[in-house]
């Protein structure tokens, strides 16, 4: 076992001359610009670097021609040890351990590769060290609504049958570990969610860094998503989940701002409607801006998908609204077959 992952610094993109990822986060989704060159943008402790054509991240190649999340940056407490354990383990390196002194302070990293497709992980010792990696301009902060506090949950979309493999990776590299999302769930078979309403089945497998991290993120690794897998051209990261101290004021200003979020479906029985009463919330309300509410004895997590910034209606961003709710309830199932039927619609049209 590795040294674990304590948290996630930053999630980069690339996309191709002329799109507008980075100017959609800002209006759209309330991140702030912080940085220059590959131009790096926050929400709270959310940070998001987009690569806009301008040339190759840590000048590795970027021959992948779609807009896709390319790296994932993590801190990590013992760098060199990591990478020569995944280096002996026939992973790639293709920036292999640096020592580097910036204004900043110092720091050592690595970028491997990684089992999600052309997802590359920079591996950052972040103690004592402020900043980015990179030779960045500041540029002046544009005041924003900040509706976003950091990354809750990343999800990959993966073959079927490799989600196994994909998890094993992480266990092993970054100490991850599994996370049930249904009672007696069996670790490699993960919750398996059935076809219906014109919608394939498929897996989702949950996993979460160690108690103690930093931020809890999660990782699922799902056989949902194929019009993700030929558009994107295998394994890749389908969709991040943004935590939201208020989801009805960050809903409405997406929505205010020119986007707008996937038709869910509501809740309609009674018992669910008076649950949802006990936090504060109507249902109705709920309802209309496709929100869904999932918990018990004082435990809640509201979840809502929006528009892919992205040309292509793929990638998907989710906020997420945390009461004291830990892993994804039982809003899973629904939110799978919502965001499947709407990938068909999508289709369709």
């Amino acid at each position: 076992m590795t040294a674990s992952a304590c948290h996630l610094c930053h999630i980069a993109f690339h996309e191709p001359m002329g799109q507008t990822l980075a100017v959609d986060l800002q209006r759209r989704c309330g991140f702030q610009p912080l940085v220059a060159r590959e131009l790096a943008l926050s929400s709270g402790d959310a940070v998001v670097l987009v690569n806009e054509g301008t040339g190759p991240l840590y000048s590795l190649d970027t021959w992948h021609v779609v807009p896709r999340a390319m790296n994932l940056c993590f801190d990590l407490a013992d760098v060199g040890v990591t990478a020569r354990m995944l280096a002996a383990g026939g992973c790639r390196v293709p920036v292999p351990t640096l020592r580097v002194q910036y204004a900043q302070g110092a720091t050592t990293y690595t970028v491997v590769s990684s089992p999600a497709g052309n997802l590359t992980l920079t591996l950052l010792r972040c103690a004592g060290y402020r900043g980015f990696l990179l030779c960045f301009e500041p540029v002046g902060s544009v005041l924003g609504p900040g509706w976003v506090s950091y990354v809750d949950h990343l999800t990959l979309a993966c073959t079927p049958g490799s989600s196994p493999t994909l998890s094993r990776w992480f266990d092993d590299c970054l100490g991850f570990c599994h996370l049930s999302l249904s009672p007696g769930e069996d670790p490699e078979l993960g919750l398996e969610v059935a076809a219906g309403s014109g919608c394939g089945g498929g897996g989702l497998t949950a996993l979460q860094t160690p108690a103690d991290s930093v931020v809890p993120e999660s990782l699922k690794g799902a056989t949902q998503g194929q019009r993700f897998l030929v558009w994107h051209r295998g394994r890749g990261l389908q969709h991040v989940g943004l935590d939201t101290p208020n989801i009805m004021e960050a809903t409405k200003g997406v929505v205010w701002a020119g986007t707008y979020c996937l038709p869910l479906r509501p809740t309609t029985s009674s018992q669910a409607k008076r649950q949802i009463q006990t936090t504060g919330n109507e249902p109705s309300l709920l309802a209309q801006q496709g929100i869904l509410l999932d918990g018990d004895k004082g435990k809640f997590l509201l979840q809502v998908f929006i528009k892919s910034l992205f040309v292509e209606d793929i990638f998907l961003l989710e906020l997420i609204q945390r009461q004291r709710a830990t892993g994804f309830g039982q809003n899973i199932r629904d939110l799978w077959q919502s965001v499947q039927e709407q990938a068909a619609r999508s289709q369709e049209a």
